[in-house]
């Protein structure tokens, strides 16, 4: 995993960023955006930093890794973004066999790839390189002792917004559904809207957009896929990949990736070589492109305080109460987004899953997992109805087809320019192909083994956080209402079918007594 490389690695990298090589690479942060905020706010350092004005608990995660930090308290927002990379190249041309790098006029310098985690199952290969030669290239990484550069994510700068042909709005049975459900290898950047009369001139404009990460090919837990939202600033030739990603994960496992929950630039979240979502699945984007800031900064603000109680331990991640949807749309809802719900999957099926998953694997643990999942509530739960949700709602609120009833859904109105959808195949790699994410508990039935020995799991270590860290002690965690809520219905069953019972064999005995008589 690359934050457990060393302190001395990332160090020497950082320090390596303030000696520029010649018409190579420059600083992370140099004539950067961080989402939002400009990068001239922020300098580079690692989690031991100690005058950083962020907290303990926060930096614990990050110590041997390149992180981003307010130069001054308050004077940005948020408070630490994971950059991984002292160094940024830009305009970069890939040699066909992969082994250089040639920028401009300059003469090509080697490319080496920071070292494949050894828990990842797959990683860059000849395919890779094939997708990747000939493009004009965004690289993050640092510069090497022989002159060339050693790359950790990379990014094909001809991921424009600006390529997005006119606007061609849903039509007949189309829906954001069907088009994440389509062709999952053919890219697409497509206008679903834009404001009657607007010139288009996006350069400049801010954008809040929602992130869809696919089913993965190779693990069967990992069918419904993964959920962010994004802020930022499109660029002048419609850039998106300095866009702060809000990315929420289990803090208490290592992910196999080297994936940490944090805010992240958008190159990053989906192209790092190791923990990018591109690497493994589909992505989906849909961005709302903003003639004000405002309601993208809001979210931006509230989702920082979201972050600040996650690394301390406050809040809590859980993959069915509290995981990357639920904590997103949460701060949505928050703000007075009022994007609808569309309900559980259903209480009856939770108790029959609960009885039968407790008695085939003697577990009640594992009958409260599945009924948690089947009683939450479908927009926090999957990342695919998520996505649909929040995206439909924008869609209706900027066509008229809803009004607007809060003040946040009417700053959201009055400001959105356009509405873009973006599709992004998978990176070819090792790694097995993967789908779109599944939208709903039926359709994951469907698509895993009926045998639960079968299924393609990757494990996970534990990743225990300090105690001394969060000051104070450890909460309890999410508690399942199984027991409670089927012991409940089975009384009331059992009542009911008891009351019902002595009423029918009152009435049963009425009836015959008479009859005995004669």
């Amino acid at each position: 995993m690359f934050n457990r490389i060393g302190r001395l690695t990332v160090m020497v990298a950082v320090a390596a960023a303030s000696v520029p090589v010649a018409a190579l690479a420059k600083d992370a942060l140099q004539g950067e955006r961080l989402g939002l905020a400009s990068a001239a706010d922020y300098r580079l350092v690692d989690g031991h930093c100690t005058d950083c004005g962020v907290s303990p608990a926060a930096l614990w995660y990050f110590e041997n890794d390149v992180i981003a930090v307010p130069r001054a308290a308050g004077a940005a927002s948020p408070s630490l973004l994971w950059i991984g990379s002292p160094e940024i190249l830009e305009h970069g041309t890939m040699s066909p066999d992969g082994a250089s790098l040639r920028v401009g006029a300059d003469d090509a310098r080697p490319l080496s790839l920071t070292p494949k985690i050894p828990t990842n199952h797959s990683y860059y290969d000849a395919s890779t390189t094939a997708f990747f030669a000939g493009r004009p290239l965004r690289v993050r990484g640092r510069s090497g002792d022989d002159g060339g550069f050693v790359a950790r994510t990379i990014w094909p700068e001809d991921l424009s917004l600006a390529a997005a042909p006119s606007v061609q709005p849903l039509s007949g049975p189309e829906s954001l559904a069907s088009l994440i459900g389509a062709d999952p290898v053919s890219p697409l950047t497509r206008v679903l809207w834009e404001r009657p009369g607007a010139a288009r001139a996006w350069a400049g404009r801010s954008a809040l957009a929602f992130v869809l990460s696919g089913a993965q090919g190779d693990d069967d837990e990992a069918l419904g896929g993964h959920f962010a939202v994004a802020t930022g600033t499109v660029g002048a030739q419609g850039e998106w990949a300095d866009w702060t990603v809000n990315n929420f994960y289990n803090l208490d496992s290592f992910s196999e990736k080297g994936i940490v929950a944090a805010r992240v630039p958008m190159d990053n979240y989906l192209m790092d070589l190791n923990s990018g979502q591109a690497y493994y699945r589909p992505n989906y984007v849909l961005a709302v492109i903003l003639r004000d800031r405002e309601p993208a900064q809001q979210y931006q603000q509230a989702i920082d305080g979201v972050y600040d109680g996650f690394y301390r331990h406050d809040r809590l991640y859980h993959h069915s109460a509290s995981n990357c949807a639920g904590l997103s749309l949460d701060a949505l809802r928050g703000l007075g987004w009022e994007i609808p719900r569309r309900g559980p999957t259903g209480y009856p099926k939770a108790m029959a899953a609960f009885v039968y998953m407790g008695v085939k694997e003697r577990s009640v643990k594992s009958g409260e997992k599945i009924f948690d999942y089947l009683t939450e509530e479908t927009t926090r739960l999957l990342p695919r109805v998520a996505f649909d949700a929040a995206g439909s709602d924008v869609l209706q609120l900027v066509r008229g087809e809803r009004k607007a009833a809060t003040e946040y859904e009417r700053a959201l109105k009055e400001n959105v320019e356009a509405i873009v959808f973006v599709r992004l195949p998978q990176v070819p790699s090792s790694r097995a192909v993967g789908a779109a994410p599944v939208a709903s508990f039926a359709e994951y039935q469907e698509r895993v083994p009926a045998d639960t020995s079968k299924w393609k799991i990757i494990p996970v270590e534990p990743r225990p956080f300090p105690l001394a860290l969060r000051g104070g002690a450890p909460l309890p965690g999410h508690r399942s209402s199984a027991v409670p809520f089927v012991a409940l219905t089975g009384l009331v069953l059992v009542g009911g079918g008891w009351g019902t019972t002595r009423g029918l064999r009152r009435r049963f005995r009425r009836r015959a007594l008479p009859t005995a008589a004669a």
